[in-house]
């Protein structure tokens, strides 16, 4: 009969006819039948079975397989014997080179069929030797699910005792080198089925036999951590966490955490390689394991490991959201890493790119899991914004990105970032911060924060970029009896000529620390500048004076020489005077007091107080002080009470003092007030800035700086509880009291005073309107008759006509932004520039040093963003937009510089004088030798710090094309399914583009 089978398979009738005659020998198989038969037939249909080269021929073994095992018991035991099946599993069947592929399934088949016979144990106990030495050989995917089908089946086949541990340590080695053949859907999928199967295989065994589990994942994070192997193990070992159970994942990861034997590399190779697992798209849990492991290593402070491993790895995982399938577990993990990564803005700002094109993926996307993606990715961006503001040129694109999505309250964000930090200990991360590799592209560097520091850093930036008080404290000499002077030259030194992209102000901080301030905490930079120059000008002031080379000045007279060395730097370059005036409205009796300033501190206008929008020069009503003749009925006086000056010219019968303005913002047809000679024309100035007058104007119904300044020099009336106790009346007596700036300052510093106690919750309260800022200001000063004359012969400037106001010009050079509600809270950062006179220093005309056209100094000066280490290009427009993109992102102080004009131009020669005499800044030796020695040690340490990392970052994953994600068009017809071998470490079977 097997003849006839063999004949009749072997034929070249069509199928059905085949099919026919087939069936007709089965039939007969059913039978009593002779042995010698039986083992003819057995033999005919195992070779149908293994070699068969259709599937037709192997279908008619397994069908005569089937029939015998079932109807001829007894024959079929004894021919499927341990020795044949030690045979077919050791030497194979078929042809040597073409060995059957389907060993494993033949022996599936046959088994149904002798599990009561007295040979089944044999069989098992070969079985269990088999089956452990093919895993040991690290069969293909196909074979390795084979087998696992087989021991799934009958369970009585796998090893026990040791060699069941054994067995599933070896296992995991097969699944760690598994690969995907090909790249088509459908072998994707067969690949996946197949893993799927081997994992399952393990769940099992792990499920009767937990004493399995540990040994089997030691073996996988040995596997995982093995920093030799040439190609990274398969992202399909994430198949097999998801089957541990997570009751013992704290004694898991505490285990590995706690393990002196694991290096830090290792550990560095092991988690990269486990958030690559994110890509795999059929496991769970398997983000849970990953955020576990890092926590674990927060909370053995294992911090370069983390810190290493989430720049390297956080935008490929940023990059798994466009994919539904592996969404989930990839936005958990993101969370995680960029909710803990708080001692620096790295993490985040690698993102920034990626941003907006995945909010455009994800909106165009339209599903409840995109919509689900978004609203969590706009709550993390938003939690990134609150903890590193001062980005504002960086954060625009993305906040234009997430605007329509929901905005989480503060709480919400203080309470995510206060659950996921690594470590409540903020000095704990010092030694990790900055982790920059290269000085900024800007030639400037940056301050390290040394918590909550920003406050000082930003004052810092802004006094470095005063370059006239730069030059003047770099060239500070030795031995001058100022201590806090001299730590402040180290500091500026070491801005200007060290090659870090960031230093630590440490020393500086502790030597300028006011002694109310609470260490760690954010305090009030106004306040800190403040009492950081109030500091530096009393110890001038018991030392000896730095600007003893003045006096080899010919240019200044004994008088004027005698003026300005009494004076001390700060009061040189910040020192201004302002004459308040109180005049009591019964007797009209004035009394006046001048004082000493280095700073203005602007309060907000009451909300009902009239203010213009749109035009530059404010009206005269709101200019202070204001003074008009008496009435002659002192009963009828109504307007500002005045001291009687020069009187005012017949064709000019009103004579109002010179306003404050934003220069060259004129409305055409206002008059203006000229300045002539070597000052800039208001109207010249109009001409070259026009193009940028819709930036530096105030918008309708929001305040400018100019409405500050009028403000605070328009007349306030003393009435009720306030009167004024009159000398000469002898009693309390209504009264007026009015200020007027008598010397501008060399710089200008403005404080807006946005803080104000309110009662009701006992904090202090920020005022978040926008203030436009003006890129240039013209002051008026009162000058005395007598001053006017003595300054006119050497600048050519005049007054107002009949007036004895004098207008000041001033440049903006630096602006400190507030990020944040309250002022014990939030984020400093400053916007600065170099302004200074273009005309080089030794070379004046007339005696006066010349000004810059308009254009260059106010908008062709470049702008620098300084972020505690971070220093960046930017622009005025960034300036005077930033409150228009970020509300709690506001002004607070800002710094002018005075254009050399009447009142500056001893000042302006007397720094010129130096700048000629000395050059550049010469340091002293000391101070020369420790910045040399300093960008020694910097060098060594980079190489020191370029080879440890290269031994960091050669053990991690390649990944070198994870952007590929972002690039792919999702629509794509053409697409295979994003499985492409290079779209991450691993090869086909990493899955990093995967998408179904």
């Amino acid at each position: 009969m097997d003849k006839i089978l063999e004949a009749v398979v072997m034929s070249s009738y069509p199928n059905n006819v085949k099919q026919g005659l087939v069936r007709r020998v089965i039939e007969a198989a059913k039978q009593p039948m002779d042995s010698e038969q039986c083992w003819s037939m057995l033999e005919l249909s195992t070779k149908l079975y293994l070699t068969g080269d259709t599937k037709y021929k192997r279908e008619i073994g397994k069908e005569v397989l089937e029939v015998y095992g079932h109807y001829h018991p007894e024959e079929f035991e004894e021919f499927f014997n341990v020795r044949f099946l030690l045979s077919l599993l050791q030497e194979g069947y078929g042809p040597l080179g073409k060995r059957s592929h389907y060993v494993l399934d033949y022996i599936q088949l046959g088994l149904q069929f002798v599990l009561e016979s007295p040979s089944a144990n044999s069989i098992f106990s070969l079985l269990r030797i088999e089956v452990l030495r093919k895993v040991c050989e690290r069969p293909s995917p196909k074979q390795c699910a084979k087998i696992s089908k087989l021991l799934t089946q009958h369970p009585q086949c796998i090893p026990t005792g040791k060699h069941q541990v054994l067995f599933c340590q070896q296992l995991i080695r097969c699944i760690g080198q598994f690969q995907c053949a090909s790249e088509g859907e459908e072998d994707i999928m067969e690949f996946l089925e197949q893993v799927n199967k081997v994992s399952g295989l393990l769940q099992r065994i792990w499920r009767t036999q937990t004493s399995a589990i540990l040994p089997s994942l030691k073996e996988l994070f040995t596997i995982i951590s093995s920093t030799e192997e040439q190609e990274a193990p398969s992202n399909a070992l994430a198949s097999v966490v998801q089957f541990v159970p997570l009751e013992l994942m704290d004694g898991v990861i505490r285990n590995l955490t706690n393990d002196d034997s694991i290096t830090d590399v290792q550990m560095m190779t092991a988690i990269g390689r486990m958030i690559d697992w994110v890509s795999w798209p059929l496991g769970k849990n398997i983000d849970k394991w990953i955020i576990a492991l890092l926590k674990g290593l927060a909370a053995v402070k294992k911090f370069s490991i983390l810190i290493e491993v989430t720049l390297s790895k956080i935008e490929k995982v940023f990059s798994k959201l466009l994919y539904p399938i592996v969404r989930e577990g990839a936005l958990s993990v993101l969370q995680y890493m960029l909710l803990s990564f708080q001692h620096s803005h790295e993490a985040f700002h690698l993102l920034l790119p990626h941003i907006p094109r995945l909010v455009a993926s994800l909106k165009k996307e339209d599903s409840n899991s995109a919509t689900s993606t978004l609203e969590q990715l706009a709550e993390l961006i938003h939690c990134m914004f609150f903890r590193f503001s001062g980005f504002p040129d960086l954060y625009e694109p993305v906040l234009e990105a997430v605007k329509a999505l929901p905005i989480p309250n503060e709480d919400r964000i203080k309470h995510l970032l206060g659950q996921n930090a690594w470590t409540s200990q903020k000095n704990e991360l010092a030694c990790f911060y900055p982790r920059l590799a290269s000085k900024s592209e800007t030639g400037k560097i940056g301050l390290i924060n040394l918590g909550n520091t920003c406050y000082m850093n930003s004052i810092i930036q802004s006094l470095f970029m005063a370059s006239d008080f730069r030059h003047s404290v770099l060239n500070l000499t030795e031995g001058n009896s100022q201590p806090l002077m001299t730590k402040l030259q180290w500091l500026f030194a070491f801005l200007e000529h060290s090659q870090r992209p960031a230093i630590s102000p440490e020393s500086f901080l502790s030597a300028s620390w006011p002694p109310w301030f609470t260490p760690g905490a954010q305090q009030d930079c106004s306040e800190y500048l403040k009492y950081l120059l109030d500091r530096l000008h009393e110890e001038e002031k018991t030392g000896k004076r730095i600007y003893q080379k003045l006096k080899e000045s010919s240019l200044m007279s004994q008088a004027v020489e005698h003026h300005y060395l009494n004076k001390t730097l700060i009061e040189k370059m910040f020192g201004g005077k302002m004459m308040t005036k109180i005049r009591c409205l019964k007797c009209l009796n004035v009394s006046s007091r001048e004082e000493a300033f280095t700073d203005l501190s602007l309060a907000f206008p009451p909300p009902d107080r009239h203010m213009r929008g749109s035009t530059s020069v404010l009206p005269v009503e709101e200019i202070g002080p204001q003074f008009i003749e008496p009435p002659e009925n002192p009963s009828q006086l109504t307007g500002s009470p005045w001291i009687p000056r020069k009187a005012p010219m017949a064709r000019d019968p009103a004579a109002p003092p010179m306003p404050v303005e934003t220069l060259g913002f004129q409305e055409p047809g206002e008059a203006s007030n000229p300045l002539s000679g070597d000052a800039v024309r208001v109207d010249a100035a109009k001409d070259s800035l026009s193009a940028f007058g819709e930036q530096a104007c105030a918008p309708k119904d929001s305040r400018s700086v100019p409405d500050l300044i009028n403000y605070f020099l328009s007349p306030e009336r003393l009435t009720a509880e306030n009167k004024y106790h009159c000398e000469k009346c002898a009693s309390l007596q209504d009264a007026e009291k009015v200020a007027e700036l008598t010397e501008g300052p060399h710089y200008l510093i403005l404080t807006l005073l946005r803080f104000s106690f309110d009662p009701r919750t006992m904090k202090r309260k920020k005022i978040l309107d926008n203030v436009s800022i003006p890129v240039v200001l013209k002051l008026p000063v009162l000058v005395a008759p007598e001053e006017t004359e003595e300054f006119c012969r050497h600048g050519k400037d005049r007054a107002a006509p009949g007036s004895g106001f004098m207008s000041v010009v001033y440049d903006l050079c630096s602006v400190v932004v507030h990020s944040g509600i309250s002022s014990e809270s939030g984020h400093y950062y400053c916007y600065s520039r170099e302004c200074t006179d273009t005309v080089p220093h030794g070379q004046p005309r007339d005696g006066v040093p010349k000004p810059a056209s308009n254009k260059q100094l106010d908008f062709e000066i470049q702008w620098y963003l300084f972020n505690d280490t971070r220093v960046s290009f930017s622009s005025f427009e960034s300036v005077s937009n930033v409150t228009s993109f970020f509300p709690k992102d506001t002004a607070y102080v800002l710094f002018y510089r005075q254009r050399p004009g009447r009142q500056s131009c001893l000042l302006h020669e007397a720094l010129a004088e130096v700048g000629r005499l000395h050059g550049e800044p010469s340091l002293h030796k000391d101070l020369m030798e420790a910045i040399s020695k300093d960008n020694i040690l910097y060098l060594q340490e980079q190489e020191k710090e370029a080879r440890n990392r290269a031994a960091y970052i050669s053990a991690l994953p390649k990944s070198p094309l994870w952007w590929k994600d972002f690039d792919r068009d999702k629509d794509d017809d053409n697409s295979s399914g994003g499985c492409s071998p290079a779209a991450g470490g691993g090869g086909s079977g990493s899955f990093h583009g995967l998408v179904f």
